[in-house]
Protein backbone atom coordinates (compact mmCIF):
# COMPACT_ATOMS: atom_id res chain seq x y z
CA UNK A 1 0.00 0.00 0.00
CA UNK A 2 1.43 3.30 -1.14
CA UNK A 3 1.63 5.93 1.41
CA UNK A 4 0.91 9.34 -0.20
CA UNK A 5 2.68 12.76 0.79
CA UNK A 6 1.38 14.36 3.71
CA UNK A 7 -0.69 17.68 2.62
CA UNK A 8 1.37 20.81 3.33
CA UNK A 9 -1.20 23.37 2.86
CA UNK A 10 -3.41 21.36 5.16
CA UNK A 11 -0.62 21.34 7.78
CA UNK A 12 -0.06 24.84 7.79
CA UNK A 13 -4.17 25.96 8.22
CA UNK A 14 -4.54 23.26 10.97
CA UNK A 15 -1.53 25.17 13.06
CA UNK A 16 -3.71 28.53 12.80
CA UNK A 17 -5.55 26.15 15.99
CA UNK A 18 -2.67 27.50 18.60
CA UNK A 19 -3.44 31.01 18.49
CA UNK A 20 -6.98 30.87 17.84
CA UNK A 21 -7.20 28.59 21.32
CA UNK A 22 -4.77 30.69 23.28
CA UNK A 23 -6.71 34.13 22.08
CA UNK A 24 -10.57 32.51 22.61
CA UNK A 25 -9.02 31.12 26.42
CA UNK A 26 -8.81 35.05 27.37
CA UNK A 27 -12.24 35.74 25.86
CA UNK A 28 -14.46 36.13 28.92
CA UNK A 29 -17.96 35.75 26.57
CA UNK A 30 -16.58 31.68 26.55
CA UNK A 31 -17.51 31.34 29.91
CA UNK A 32 -21.31 30.46 28.91
CA UNK A 33 -21.64 27.22 27.58
CA UNK A 34 -24.14 28.42 25.10
CA UNK A 35 -21.61 31.25 23.90
CA UNK A 36 -18.94 28.71 23.44
CA UNK A 37 -20.88 26.36 21.50
CA UNK A 38 -22.01 29.13 19.00
CA UNK A 39 -18.69 30.06 18.76
CA UNK A 40 -16.86 26.64 18.18
CA UNK A 41 -19.69 26.73 15.18
CA UNK A 42 -19.00 30.31 13.68
CA UNK A 43 -15.02 28.98 13.96
CA UNK A 44 -15.72 25.59 12.15
CA UNK A 45 -17.87 27.82 9.29
CA UNK A 46 -15.29 30.16 8.91
CA UNK A 47 -12.32 27.52 8.65
CA UNK A 48 -14.59 25.62 5.66
CA UNK A 49 -14.80 28.81 3.95
CA UNK A 50 -10.85 29.99 4.12
CA UNK A 51 -10.55 25.68 3.07
CA UNK A 52 -12.95 26.34 0.02
CA UNK A 53 -10.91 29.70 -1.45
CA UNK A 54 -7.81 28.63 -0.71
CA UNK A 55 -8.02 24.80 -2.86
CA UNK A 56 -11.64 24.66 -4.71
CA UNK A 57 -9.28 22.35 -7.25
CA UNK A 58 -9.58 19.61 -4.81
CA UNK A 59 -12.71 20.33 -3.28
CA UNK A 60 -13.97 20.04 -6.26
CA UNK A 61 -12.44 16.39 -7.15
CA UNK A 62 -13.35 15.36 -3.80
CA UNK A 63 -15.73 17.48 -1.05
CA UNK A 64 -13.85 15.11 1.45
CA UNK A 65 -10.53 17.19 1.23
CA UNK A 66 -12.58 20.11 3.14
CA UNK A 67 -13.96 17.45 6.13
CA UNK A 68 -9.92 16.29 6.47
CA UNK A 69 -8.94 19.69 6.61
CA UNK A 70 -11.42 20.66 9.26
CA UNK A 71 -11.20 17.65 10.98
CA UNK A 72 -7.35 18.33 10.91
CA UNK A 73 -8.00 21.53 12.29
CA UNK A 74 -9.64 19.92 15.29
CA UNK A 75 -7.69 17.21 15.69
CA UNK A 76 -5.00 20.30 16.78
CA UNK A 77 -7.19 21.36 19.42
CA UNK A 78 -7.55 18.04 20.70
CA UNK A 79 -4.20 17.47 21.13
CA UNK A 80 -3.32 20.62 22.72
CA UNK A 81 -6.28 19.66 25.36
CA UNK A 82 -4.68 16.32 25.81
CA UNK A 83 -1.65 18.17 26.66
CA UNK A 84 -2.99 20.55 29.19
CA UNK A 85 -5.12 18.02 30.97
CA UNK A 86 -1.56 16.41 31.75
CA UNK A 87 0.23 19.68 32.27
CA UNK A 88 2.55 19.86 29.52
CA UNK A 89 0.85 23.09 28.30
CA UNK A 90 -0.75 25.75 29.73
CA UNK A 91 -3.62 28.70 28.65
CA UNK A 92 -4.98 26.75 25.63
CA UNK A 93 -7.94 25.07 26.24
CA UNK A 94 -9.07 25.33 29.73
CA UNK A 95 -11.94 27.51 28.58
CA UNK A 96 -13.44 24.31 26.54
CA UNK A 97 -13.19 21.55 29.10
CA UNK A 98 -13.99 23.65 31.65
CA UNK A 99 -17.60 25.26 29.78
CA UNK A 100 -17.82 23.08 26.97
CA UNK A 101 -17.22 18.98 27.35
CA UNK A 102 -16.18 18.55 30.86
CA UNK A 103 -15.77 15.01 30.57
CA UNK A 104 -12.82 15.66 28.00
CA UNK A 105 -11.05 15.92 31.14
CA UNK A 106 -11.75 11.92 32.02
CA UNK A 107 -8.72 9.62 31.85
CA UNK A 108 -10.55 8.55 28.20
CA UNK A 109 -11.41 11.52 27.22
CA UNK A 110 -7.27 12.42 27.52
CA UNK A 111 -6.66 9.40 25.27
CA UNK A 112 -9.16 10.09 22.75
CA UNK A 113 -7.45 13.18 22.58
CA UNK A 114 -4.45 12.19 22.44
CA UNK A 115 -5.18 9.84 19.47
CA UNK A 116 -6.97 12.22 17.27
CA UNK A 117 -4.15 14.90 17.56
CA UNK A 118 -1.74 12.29 16.36
CA UNK A 119 -2.95 8.98 14.52
CA UNK A 120 -6.18 10.79 13.03
CA UNK A 121 -4.00 13.88 12.29
CA UNK A 122 -1.44 11.92 10.24
CA UNK A 123 -4.30 10.38 8.21
CA UNK A 124 -5.57 13.81 7.26
CA UNK A 125 -2.72 15.00 6.20
CA UNK A 126 -1.99 11.90 4.07
CA UNK A 127 -5.65 11.79 2.72
CA UNK A 128 -5.89 15.29 2.07
CA UNK A 129 -2.10 15.05 -0.24
CA UNK A 130 -3.34 12.17 -1.93
CA UNK A 131 -6.54 13.76 -3.01
CA UNK A 132 -4.33 16.99 -4.43
CA UNK A 133 -2.17 14.51 -5.83
CA UNK A 134 -5.27 12.64 -7.49
CA UNK A 135 -4.08 9.00 -5.78
CA UNK A 136 -5.75 6.66 -4.21
CA UNK A 137 -6.44 6.74 -0.30
CA UNK A 138 -8.99 4.15 -0.06
CA UNK A 139 -7.06 1.89 2.50
CA UNK A 140 -6.39 4.97 4.96
CA UNK A 141 -9.98 5.94 4.86
CA UNK A 142 -11.19 2.68 5.40
CA UNK A 143 -8.93 2.74 8.84
CA UNK A 144 -9.77 6.11 9.39
CA UNK A 145 -13.57 5.63 9.14
CA UNK A 146 -13.29 2.64 11.67
CA UNK A 147 -11.26 4.37 13.94
CA UNK A 148 -13.30 7.47 14.08
CA UNK A 149 -16.72 5.33 14.45
CA UNK A 150 -15.21 3.51 17.52
CA UNK A 151 -14.72 6.68 19.34
CA UNK A 152 -17.59 8.03 18.72
CA UNK A 153 -19.82 4.93 19.76
CA UNK A 154 -18.05 4.28 23.24
CA UNK A 155 -17.54 7.91 23.84
CA UNK A 156 -20.91 9.03 23.13
CA UNK A 157 -23.05 6.67 25.09
CA UNK A 158 -20.50 7.25 27.96
CA UNK A 159 -21.27 10.86 28.36
CA UNK A 160 -24.79 10.29 28.10
CA UNK A 161 -25.05 7.04 30.72
CA UNK A 162 -21.94 8.02 33.43
CA UNK A 163 -21.22 10.54 35.93
CA UNK A 164 -20.74 13.22 33.80
CA UNK A 165 -24.33 12.77 32.35
CA UNK A 166 -25.40 16.22 34.46
CA UNK A 167 -22.31 18.00 32.45
CA UNK A 168 -23.67 17.73 29.16
CA UNK A 169 -23.69 21.11 27.54
CA UNK A 170 -24.63 22.69 24.17
CA UNK A 171 -21.34 22.29 22.76
CA UNK A 172 -22.27 18.19 23.08
CA UNK A 173 -24.58 18.32 20.39
CA UNK A 174 -22.26 19.80 17.90
CA UNK A 175 -21.46 15.74 17.61
CA UNK A 176 -24.17 15.55 15.65
CA UNK A 177 -23.21 17.02 12.30
CA UNK A 178 -20.02 14.85 13.18
CA UNK A 179 -21.75 11.58 13.28
CA UNK A 180 -23.86 12.88 9.55
CA UNK A 181 -20.13 13.82 7.95
CA UNK A 182 -18.70 10.78 9.33
CA UNK A 183 -21.58 8.40 7.31
CA UNK A 184 -21.46 10.73 4.19
CA UNK A 185 -17.66 10.10 4.63
CA UNK A 186 -18.13 6.75 4.88
CA UNK A 187 -20.17 6.01 1.95
CA UNK A 188 -17.71 8.09 -0.36
CA UNK A 189 -14.64 5.76 0.93
CA UNK A 190 -16.39 2.93 0.82
CA UNK A 191 -17.37 3.85 -2.88
CA UNK A 192 -13.85 4.36 -4.07
CA UNK A 193 -12.70 1.64 -6.15
CA UNK A 194 -9.87 -0.60 -4.95
CA UNK A 195 -6.21 -0.75 -5.90
CA UNK A 196 -5.67 -3.35 -8.93
CA UNK A 197 -3.83 -6.71 -8.06
CA UNK A 198 -1.15 -8.26 -9.29
CA UNK A 199 -2.69 -11.69 -8.76
CA UNK A 200 -3.54 -13.32 -11.83
CA UNK A 201 -6.44 -15.49 -12.06
CA UNK A 202 -4.06 -19.18 -11.91
CA UNK A 203 -1.95 -17.43 -9.09
CA UNK A 204 -5.73 -17.27 -7.13
CA UNK A 205 -6.83 -21.03 -7.94
CA UNK A 206 -3.66 -22.04 -6.87
CA UNK A 207 -3.98 -19.91 -3.63
CA UNK A 208 -7.51 -21.28 -3.11
CA UNK A 209 -6.72 -24.78 -3.50
CA UNK A 210 -4.57 -24.77 -0.23
CA UNK A 211 -6.23 -25.95 2.86
CA UNK A 212 -5.64 -24.03 6.53
CA UNK A 213 -3.11 -26.59 7.49
CA UNK A 214 -0.93 -25.82 4.51
CA UNK A 215 -1.68 -22.03 5.18
CA UNK A 216 0.27 -21.73 8.89
CA UNK A 217 -0.10 -17.79 8.81
CA UNK A 218 -3.83 -17.89 8.41
CA UNK A 219 -4.21 -21.21 10.55
CA UNK A 220 -2.04 -18.79 13.13
CA UNK A 221 -4.64 -15.93 12.89
CA UNK A 222 -7.90 -18.16 13.37
CA UNK A 223 -6.44 -19.52 16.65
CA UNK A 224 -6.00 -16.01 17.12
CA UNK A 225 -9.37 -14.95 16.50
CA UNK A 226 -10.96 -17.88 18.42
CA UNK A 227 -8.98 -16.84 21.91
CA UNK A 228 -9.91 -12.89 20.81
CA UNK A 229 -13.39 -13.99 20.85
CA UNK A 230 -13.41 -15.79 23.97
CA UNK A 231 -11.45 -13.10 25.85
CA UNK A 232 -14.52 -10.70 24.11
CA UNK A 233 -16.91 -12.46 25.40
CA UNK A 234 -15.39 -12.99 28.97
CA UNK A 235 -15.34 -9.12 29.38
CA UNK A 236 -18.43 -8.32 27.84
CA UNK A 237 -19.75 -10.81 30.53
CA UNK A 238 -17.74 -9.06 33.27
CA UNK A 239 -18.89 -5.68 32.41
CA UNK A 240 -22.63 -7.26 32.61
CA UNK A 241 -22.11 -8.13 36.27
CA UNK A 242 -21.79 -12.24 35.65
CA UNK A 243 -21.56 -13.83 39.06
CA UNK A 244 -19.00 -16.35 38.60
CA UNK A 245 -15.65 -16.52 40.70
CA UNK A 246 -13.92 -16.10 37.26
CA UNK A 247 -15.47 -12.61 36.21
CA UNK A 248 -15.32 -11.68 40.00
CA UNK A 249 -11.66 -12.37 40.43
CA UNK A 250 -11.23 -10.58 37.00
CA UNK A 251 -12.55 -7.29 37.60
CA UNK A 252 -10.64 -7.18 40.99
CA UNK A 253 -7.36 -8.14 40.43
CA UNK A 254 -6.81 -7.85 37.06
CA UNK A 255 -9.02 -4.89 35.05
CA UNK A 256 -10.98 -2.98 37.86
CA UNK A 257 -10.90 -0.25 35.72
CA UNK A 258 -14.14 -1.70 34.26
CA UNK A 259 -15.93 -0.63 37.15
CA UNK A 260 -15.33 3.08 37.08
CA UNK A 261 -18.39 5.22 36.98
CA UNK A 262 -17.40 7.24 34.26
CA UNK A 263 -19.00 3.97 31.86
CA UNK A 264 -16.63 4.21 28.99
CA UNK A 265 -15.13 0.76 29.79
CA UNK A 266 -18.55 -0.67 30.41
CA UNK A 267 -19.65 0.51 26.74
CA UNK A 268 -16.46 -0.09 25.41
CA UNK A 269 -16.73 -3.59 26.62
CA UNK A 270 -19.91 -3.65 25.24
CA UNK A 271 -19.20 -2.31 21.65
CA UNK A 272 -16.87 -5.26 21.84
CA UNK A 273 -19.28 -8.28 22.34
CA UNK A 274 -21.67 -6.97 19.94
CA UNK A 275 -19.72 -5.70 16.95
CA UNK A 276 -16.18 -6.57 17.09
CA UNK A 277 -16.78 -10.44 18.10
CA UNK A 278 -18.97 -11.48 15.12
CA UNK A 279 -16.69 -9.94 13.25
CA UNK A 280 -13.97 -12.26 14.90
CA UNK A 281 -16.23 -14.98 13.72
CA UNK A 282 -16.96 -13.81 10.14
CA UNK A 283 -13.14 -13.21 9.95
CA UNK A 284 -12.21 -16.91 11.20
CA UNK A 285 -14.50 -18.09 8.45
CA UNK A 286 -13.34 -16.12 5.35
CA UNK A 287 -9.41 -17.33 6.48
CA UNK A 288 -10.81 -20.98 6.32
CA UNK A 289 -13.10 -20.80 3.18
CA UNK A 290 -11.67 -19.09 0.17
CA UNK A 291 -13.50 -15.74 -2.29
CA UNK A 292 -14.48 -13.54 0.79
CA UNK A 293 -14.19 -11.00 -1.14
CA UNK A 294 -15.33 -8.39 1.77
CA UNK A 295 -12.34 -9.80 4.02
CA UNK A 296 -9.63 -7.26 3.36
CA UNK A 297 -11.97 -4.06 3.41
CA UNK A 298 -13.60 -4.66 6.88
CA UNK A 299 -10.45 -5.55 8.35
CA UNK A 300 -8.85 -2.54 7.56
CA UNK A 301 -11.94 -1.23 9.03
CA UNK A 302 -11.80 -2.75 12.07
CA UNK A 303 -8.16 -2.95 12.42
CA UNK A 304 -8.42 0.87 13.05
CA UNK A 305 -11.18 0.36 15.59
CA UNK A 306 -9.84 -1.53 17.80
CA UNK A 307 -6.64 0.11 17.68
CA UNK A 308 -8.30 3.18 18.55
CA UNK A 309 -9.99 0.97 21.19
CA UNK A 310 -7.57 -0.68 22.92
CA UNK A 311 -4.80 2.67 22.85
CA UNK A 312 -7.98 4.61 25.14
CA UNK A 313 -8.77 1.52 27.26
CA UNK A 314 -5.11 0.76 27.94
CA UNK A 315 -4.15 4.66 28.73
CA UNK A 316 -7.23 5.37 30.71
CA UNK A 317 -6.43 1.72 33.03
CA UNK A 318 -3.32 3.50 33.79
CA UNK A 319 -3.74 7.18 34.11
CA UNK A 320 -3.87 9.47 37.12
CA UNK A 321 -7.19 11.02 36.43
CA UNK A 322 -8.69 7.08 36.89
CA UNK A 323 -9.47 6.73 40.72
CA UNK A 324 -6.82 4.73 42.48
CA UNK A 325 -9.05 1.67 43.14
CA UNK A 326 -9.56 1.76 39.41
CA UNK A 327 -6.18 1.36 37.82
CA UNK A 328 -4.72 -1.95 37.32
CA UNK A 329 -2.88 -3.56 40.02
CA UNK A 330 0.87 -3.53 40.47
CA UNK A 331 1.01 -7.43 40.36
CA UNK A 332 -1.30 -7.40 37.52
CA UNK A 333 -0.32 -4.86 34.79
CA UNK A 334 2.32 -6.95 33.40
CA UNK A 335 -0.48 -9.78 32.49
CA UNK A 336 -2.76 -6.70 31.69
CA UNK A 337 -0.69 -5.05 29.18
CA UNK A 338 0.43 -8.20 27.86
CA UNK A 339 -3.41 -9.16 26.88
CA UNK A 340 -4.79 -6.02 25.70
CA UNK A 341 -1.48 -5.35 23.65
CA UNK A 342 -2.09 -8.65 21.41
CA UNK A 343 -5.53 -7.92 21.45
CA UNK A 344 -5.02 -4.86 19.60
CA UNK A 345 -2.29 -6.19 17.30
CA UNK A 346 -3.87 -9.33 15.82
CA UNK A 347 -6.53 -7.26 13.98
CA UNK A 348 -3.69 -5.15 12.58
CA UNK A 349 -2.00 -8.14 11.81
CA UNK A 350 -4.86 -9.73 9.82
CA UNK A 351 -5.33 -6.57 7.92
CA UNK A 352 -1.69 -7.01 6.61
CA UNK A 353 -2.23 -10.25 5.59
CA UNK A 354 -4.84 -9.53 3.29
CA UNK A 355 -3.06 -6.41 2.01
CA UNK A 356 -0.50 -8.04 1.66
CA UNK A 357 -1.24 -11.65 -0.70
CA UNK A 358 -5.45 -11.19 -1.42
CA UNK A 359 -4.87 -13.68 -3.67
CA UNK A 360 -7.19 -16.07 -1.47
CA UNK A 361 -10.12 -13.49 -1.14
CA UNK A 362 -10.86 -12.84 -4.37
CA UNK A 363 -12.89 -14.49 -7.20
CA UNK A 364 -11.23 -15.71 -9.75
CA UNK A 365 -13.14 -14.47 -13.18
CA UNK A 366 -15.77 -16.70 -14.90
CA UNK A 367 -14.01 -17.36 -17.65
CA UNK A 368 -10.98 -18.56 -16.09
CA UNK A 369 -13.11 -21.28 -14.14
CA UNK A 370 -15.11 -22.44 -17.08
CA UNK A 371 -11.37 -23.20 -19.23
CA UNK A 372 -10.40 -25.18 -16.07
CA UNK A 373 -13.34 -27.30 -15.92
CA UNK A 374 -12.84 -28.30 -19.45
CA UNK A 375 -9.22 -28.84 -19.05
CA UNK A 376 -9.82 -31.49 -16.52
Amino acid sequence: MDIPPLAGKIAALSLGALPWSYALNHVSALSHPLGLALMSALILGLLFVAIYSLSPGEIYYDPLYAVFAVFAFTSVVDLLIALQEDGYAVGFMEFFTKEGEPYLRTAHGVFICYWDGTVHYLLYLAMAGAIHRRKRYRNLGLYWLGSFIMSILVFLPGNILGKYSSEIRPAFFLAIPYVLVLCWAGTRVFSQSQAPTCCTPDVVQEEQRKGILRRPVDLALVIYLTLAAFFTLFRGLVVLDCPTDACFVYIYQYEPYLQDPVAYPKVQMLVYMFYVLPFFGLAAYALIFPGCSWLPDWALVFAGAVGQAQFSHMGASMHVRTPFTYRVPDDAWACFFGCNLLYALGPHLLAFRCLWWPAFFLRPPPGHLDRHKKDQ
